[in-house]
């Protein structure tokens, strides 16, 4: 653990998908939540009761409309990482190969954090939308957190 850390005090366990499509892109997530600008993988909190795979399908669904299998798994969190939203939150990340049927039928962007005006309007202050990104062109900056920066050159490597 890094030394000014604070003691963590709960884990927050998350779940993501790498969904490439048949063009050779990688589907990411641009959002705007709690006052923060986050690009990362579709995906989102484990429940209790829920299985880490059972969790991926349902926020794919969730978030998406899509209905996607779970395939490979790719990484899990192997060193400490402190929540950038719950400082008292220890972050482990478990990160799966998707697939979907294709045509995949989903609303994307082709630029960062373009969101719709009636999300911006939103009362909460948190919006997403979707992106796809060219498997060449994918790089680390494509993303926020740490842990997918990591998956990023993981999945590089598996499909270079």
């Amino acid at each position: 653990m890094a030394e000014n850390a604070i003691t963590p005090t709960h884990f927050n366990i998350r779940v993501y998908g790498i969904l490439m499509d048949s063009y050779k892109r990688v589907l990411l997530a641009d959002e705007f939540i709690r006052g923060m600008y986050v690009t990362k993988f579709p995906g989102g909190g484990l429940e209790f009761g829920e299985g880490t795979r059972a969790c991926l399908k349902r926020e794919f669904m969730e978030e998406t409309g899509l209905e996607v299998t779970i395939g490979e798994h790719l990484y899990t969190t192997d060193y400490y990482q402190q929540s950038a939203f719950k400082p008292n939150d220890q972050i482990i990340s478990i990160y799966y190969l998707v697939t979907t049927a294709e045509p995949i039928n989903l609303a994307t962007k082709t630029t960062l954090f373009n969101f719709e005006p009636h999300q911006l309007a939103d009362p909460k202050g948190e919006s997403e939308v979707f992106r796809w990104v060219a498997f060449n062109d994918l790089n680390e900056n494509c993303v926020t957190l740490p842990i997918d920066k990591i998956v990023v050159t993981l999945t590089k490597e598996k499909y270079k």
